[in-house]
């Protein structure tokens, strides 16, 4: 009988992703291939450090051991290395106990037509160019931030998981981003105001967020072992379309943060997000010093109005 990941929440992660290798990548980028591959055989038994999505993917897997949602999420490590480079990663897994077992080690080719094959609901790399392929397959992906964050006690264990989003151009889609950039504020302001109760339309986020809704259906507010945010520079007048299209898809959002301009960070620390998503980088950088925080890649991206 084959292994069925229709009902599952399935989370591909990169091994950059999951573990620091920075070291590593820096071998990558300045000696080649070759020589990064001789280096992970031959330090394949020291164990990699956690890196910025560690803490995300450990709290995921717990899931599974809530009463009635046994094998609810699915960690799949999809790799640009090869099997032969790979058995350092795996040593690092079962060092730390996770229960990954799944993988998709490419040897450098692309792992976009994969991400829809194993049914992937979020994907986390370091590698721009698969993030953004799995963005435009519909596929909810961020470029994980991998500088800056401070590091990570893995003995901690996680009873909540925090998710906090960006809206326009991760949730939402970028149509009213596209009018602050062309018209400026005051024309953004007035067409969320015109259209306060038209529903915005999907951005890549959506279906995850739909997703996670559905996980936290089964539990009270206080009880829910996913709580999530939509921090957005949003501010009133633009806030009730927002609010209305939430309520529209039926979906769930415990907190939202209409900031006006006030700095995401600050924010993010207090909420205490195990992963922020946004597509700027100047939100997602400054994040990723106190949070996990993750890119989500848009085309024709401009000044910032999310």
């Amino acid at each position: 009988m084959s292994y069925d990941l229709e009902k599952k929440l399935v989370v591909g992660v990169s091994s950059r992703a999951l573990f620091d290798l920075s070291c590593e990548n820096r071998i990558f980028e300045t000696d080649g291939v070759e020589a990064y591959c001789r280096y992970q055989v031959e330090h394949e038994d020291e164990i990699l450090k956690p890196g910025p999505g560690f803490p995300l993917i450990k709290a995921l897997l717990n899931l599974n051991e809530l009463p009635g949602k046994e094998g609810c999420v699915e960690v799949i490590i999809m790799s640009r290395n090869s099997p032969d480079t790979s058995l350092r990663v795996f040593n690092a897994i079962k060092h730390y106990g996770l229960n990954i077992t799944r993988a998709v080690l490419a040897s450098g080719a692309s792992l976009a037509p994969y991400l829809e094959a194993f049914k992937t609901d979020l994907f986390l790399s370091a590698y721009e160019d698969d993030v953004q392929s799995a963005i435009d397959s519909n596929i909810a992906a961020g470029i994980i931030c991998s500088d800056g964050m401070h590091t990570y006690d893995c003995d901690h264990r996680i009873k909540q998981i925090r998710i906090a989003f960006d809206g326009d151009a991760v949730l939402f889609s970028d149509e009213s981003e596209q009018i602050f950039k062309e018209q400026g504020l005051e024309a953004f302001e007035e067409n969320e105001r015109k259209n306060a109760n038209n529903p915005l339309k999907e951005g890549p986020f959506a279906k995850f967020l739909r997703t996670l809704s559905e996980l936290q259906k089964d539990f009270s507010t206080e009880e829910a072992p996913i709580r999530t945010a939509l921090v957005t520079s949003r501010s009133a007048p633009a806030h009730e379309r927002v609010i209305r299209t939430l309520r529209a898809w039926n979906v769930r959002i415990d907190e939202a943060f209409f900031l006006g301009g006030v700095r995401k960070k600050d924010v993010l620390k207090a909420f205490g997000a195990h992963i922020f998503f946004d597509d700027q980088p100047i939100h997602t950088q400054t994040a990723s010093e106190v949070v996990p925080s993750a890119r989500v890649p848009y085309k024709n991206k401009g000044p910032d109005s999310s």
